[in-house]
């Protein structure tokens, strides 16, 4: 536990118990939720970034243009990581390679 960090907020008492319900309902538990949505995040999942932009739009927390160009930045990364087939893992194992290659490097 010494490598982690504690995320907290604060909620309505009302939102709290709603989300306990709908948690004990799907079986799963706070830590668990609150990982699968910050992987998605972090991970620039698509139906998570639809949502922030809906979020943004709707409380009015960047403008119109800035949205735009950010979705236009996350769509281009897409088409650089596809045409170069530029996976995760896939940048492991070149990484794997070149450090078998070089090991002096």
């Amino acid at each position: 536990m010494n490598n982690k960090k504690k995320i907290t907020y604060y909620e309505h008492p009302k939102v709290h118990a709603d989300l306990k319900i709908r948690w004990q309902y799907d079986s799963l538990g706070q830590s668990e939720f609150f990982r699968v949505l910050c992987t998605a995040y972090l991970n620039k999942d698509q139906r998570i970034l639809d949502i922030l932009s809906e979020y943004k739009k709707e409380n009015k927390i960047q403008n119109q243009t800035k949205r735009n160009k950010t979705q236009k930045l996350y769509e281009e990364g897409r088409e650089v990581e596809s045409k170069f087939s530029l996976k995760e893992d896939e940048i492991e194992s070149i990484f794997d390679l070149l450090e078998k290659e070089h090991p002096d490097l």
